[in-house]
């Protein structure tokens, strides 16, 4: 079908047979409009404003398939669920799925049976997926959370920087990018990574006049009373609780519990079926009130929560918004609170200086790019172990060396594969003939079994019939398609191409290190500017729209607390003289000897900090006495203490 501009009401014809609706919302008209008539698009509106059927229609118009890459699996879940209700032939493909599922999911995009296909941006790194993808005709690409491109955004994934190759690579004339909290200056790089130009950007405000806007200053001992209070008044009401950490949710859901309150915990250490059942339980109204760390949320497309509570600080402003705006979707009045004080501060900026690596590691690891050869194969796991950056920095790092022109990604492959048989060896081998049979056959006597696992051998294989590794892993990922073997791969080896290999590793390191300290500066910049925020004597609602570039929000509320005339200013908690150097040293002792030379003052700050870095974990580190004794104390001092005694 070949839909244009002009033909509104094919839309609107759609909107209300598909999808039972009788109006567009404001802003879903024009990015709907735009990308039925042949453009790309961004469309920046607040959480639970409808962001998601800007895709979901134009794709049933559309002559080809929409690919959308959504960061989590609960986010593709409930938009799935709901694409089907509507009649709507979609699917995802991601790794709660057995292999025949995958297979059936890419059997049913093969033949053109789907008009929406859901994946996480790491599907597009597998080999197998990029070269099945790149058969496929694909009208669309939308990137769902698309703030996370933006290196300086409150939630950067470096994974999403290569979005613009792969849409040139697929040859995918169209792009809709969709968030809820990105600032104008996340916004320009967006546009600027993806060629959108500014006509066709919709932003639509973030302004929720339902949602009242309180912060409570207290000290952290009188946190539980007080939401005990909060929640006693009626415990029925949906709520969502957030904490910062898996063991404060735990706490916290105890202590409602305790208090007769229906009050259940979740976090990413729960098993993925325990957070679904609980996330439906919540769903469907059977518990009422959820303590949560960040993990919950994303997707949630409930639609009379009425109270959001911040047990703890969120990590950001942008974080704040994206909380705050699970509450009333149906547009009734909903409260938000904040119980508030700087007591977690510490704990957040510890996340941020333990992404930050040290000068010494960036250059051990340049030094072994530099010695690498034309091409460098790299495990991103055993590369963070070997030179102890935390695996989001390093692929952040790579991106770095990639923008300044020293690598070139090719390819990624992996080291791993192993097959099982489904039918048997003889009926495989039974259905080809001449050549193919026989590479075939040469495949699987190069395939030694372990248990009920063929383990691929790529060198014997070669050495039985100069059998090249891409057409084994061709071969055998179509026996997997055809239902006649169950295939896994792991190991995921990254290529790259040295582009310039006369580099000088110190002035390098130096440079890549100053990005570091310029980002993390950023993240305790950020965290200053949401104190500053929350202790705000402005309106809430009128101050917070601002940092999103929202003029449209009237300047008193009249619905928040400062308009009700209760500024905040959160209290400190006192914290104790630092422990005298020879406790320090006492500390750090055992680990210095576990590891068998000296630690510098950064890796000994993160172990008294309890912070986790690669090589902590390697040393075991959370077995000693010393581990996190000092988490209560902010990081830079912590580091200056111990460079000092050094």
């Amino acid at each position: 079908m070949s839909v244009g501009f002009g033909d509104v009401p094919v839309i609107l014809s759609t909107l209300q047979n598909t999808f039972g609706f009788s109006a567009l919302r404001h802003g879903q008209r024009q990015v709907i409009e735009q990308l039925v008539g042949g453009q790309s698009a961004a469309a920046i509106f607040p959480t639970g404003s409808g962001k998601s059927l800007c895709y979901q229609l134009p794709a049933l118009l559309l002559p080809h398939l929409t690919l959308v890459v959504s960061p989590l699996l609960a986010l593709m879940k409930d938009q799935l669920d709901f694409l089907h209700s509507k009649g709507i032939a979609a699917a995802s493909i991601d790794s709660s799925q057995s292999p025949e599922q995958s297979r059936q999911v890419m059997q049913a995009v093969r033949e053109g049976r789907l008009k929406v296909l859901m994946i996480s941006v790491e599907r597009l790194k597998n080999e197998r997926f990029r070269r099945f993808i790149g058969q496929i005709p694909i009208s669309l690409l939308v990137v769902d959370e698309a703030h996370c491109i933006s290196e300086w955004g409150h939630n950067f994934r470096p994974d999403y920087l290569k979005l613009p190759h792969y849409r040139q690579s697929l040859n995918i004339p169209q792009v809709l990018l969709l968030t809820a909290t990105a600032t104008p200056a996340v916004i320009g790089d967006m546009q600027r990574k993806f060629a959108i130009p500014p006509e066709n950007l919709v932003s639509t405000g973030f302004y929720r006049p339902n949602l009242h806007l309180q912060v409570l200053p207290m000290t952290e001992y009188r946190k539980i009373a007080a939401l005990i209070d909060l929640i006693a008044d009626d415990p029925l009401l949906a709520t969502i609780i957030y904490v910062t950490l898996q063991q404060g949710a735990e706490w916290v859901a105890e202590q409602l519990q305790a208090k007769g309150i229906e009050a259940r915990a979740y976090h990413a250490g729960m098993n993925q079926e325990s957070r679904q059942r609980l996330q439906q339980d919540f769903m469907r109204g059977r518990v009422p009130c959820i303590v949560a760390t960040i993990a919950f949320g994303m997707g949630v497309d409930k639609a009379d929560i009425r109270r959001v509570i911040h047990y703890d600080l969120p990590k950001s402003i942008e974080n704040y918004s994206q909380e705050i705006g699970r509450a009333g979707r149906d547009g009734q009045p909903s409260n938000c609170t904040l119980l508030a004080n700087k007591s977690g501060l510490n704990v957040l900026e510890n996340f941020v200086y333990g992404d930050t690596p040290e000068p010494a590691a960036i250059a051990g690891l340049l030094h072994e790019l530099q010695q690498a050869g034309p091409h460098w194969e790299l495990m991103l796991t055993r590369l963070s172990n070997t030179h102890n950056i935390r695996q989001l920095p390093l692929k952040t790092l790579l991106v770095y060396l990639e923008l300044d022109g020293i690598i070139s990604p090719q390819y990624s492959y992996f080291a791993d594969y192993r097959f099982k048989f489904i039918e048997s060896r003889e009926n495989i081998l039974g259905r080809f003939q001449g050549e193919r049979q026989a590479f075939l056959n040469a495949v699987f006597d190069g395939s030694p079994l372990a248990r009920s696992w063929c383990q691929v051998d790529f060198e014997a294989i070669w050495q039985r019939c100069r059998g090249e590794r891409k057409r084994v892993v061709s071969a055998i990922d179509y026996l997997h398609e055809q239902g006649w073997i169950q295939l896994e791969s792991k190991q995921m080896v990254e290529v790259y191409r040295v582009v310039d290999s006369r580099f000088s590793p110190e002035a390098e390191s130096e440079r890549l290190y100053g990005l570091f300290k310029q980002k993390e500066q950023n993240e305790i910049d950020r965290l200053q500017q949401m104190i500053g925020f929350f202790e705000s004597e402005q309106c809430l609602s009128h101050r917070l729209a601002g940092y999103f570039a929202d003029p449209r929000t009237p300047e008193r509320c009249g619905h928040c607390s400062v308009c009700a005339g209760q500024p905040a200013v959160l209290p400190d908690t006192p914290v104790p003289d630092m422990p005298d150097n020879g406790q320090l040293q006492g500390w750090c002792q055992p680990l210095q000897e576990k590891h068998g030379q000296p630690l510098s003052a950064h890796t000994l700050a993160c172990f008294l900090c309890g912070i986790g870095t690669p090589l902590l974990t390697r040393l075991k580190a959370r077995s000693l006495a010393g581990f996190g004794r000092l988490e209560q104390y902010r990081f830079g001092e912590v580091v200056r203490r111990l460079a000092g005694a050094g």
